[in-house]
């Protein structure tokens, strides 16, 4: 698959389109929408939020649509760099308790602790900064 690499909105837009398809794929191949997280010792699940903050905010870059791409690897993966509360003024955020910061080779993965369930929900991923 050839990931558009320019900067013009129809680049972005098509890059959006490559993880919204990615994600469709991923969750027809994993119908229970979560991965083992090694390092957490607990799953990290993908929502809806998950997958529409990321095409948001990934699609911005080549690099960090690439990263999506290897979905599997990262949510397995990552290792947690710190953990701090959501920020109050991001509607987004509203429903964690936690924000955990991970990251895996060239990845940083931003999961969701949410406060109802405790469960954590991968909230975005985008090439590490």
């Amino acid at each position: 698959m050839e990931i558009p690499q320019g900067n013009s909105r129809e680049d972005n837009k098509a890059r959006k389109q490559i993880i919204k398809d990615f994600y469709a794929s991923w969750i027809a191949e994993h119908p229970d929408k979560k991965m083992w997280n090694i390092d957490l010792k607990a799953y990290i699940h993908v929502k809806f939020r998950s997958t529409n903050e990321t095409a948001g905010q990934a699609s911005k870059s080549y690099e960090s649509t690439r990263e999506v791409l290897r979905l599997s690897e990262i949510l397995s993966k990552a290792i947690l760099m710190k953990s701090m509360p959501p920020k109050r003024d991001d509607e987004n955020q509203k429903p964690y308790s936690d924000i955990l910061i991970m990251r895996h080779k060239g990845a940083t993965l931003i999961v969701g602790k949410q406060k109802t369930t405790n469960e954590y929900v991968q909230y975005c991923i985008s090439a590490k900064k």
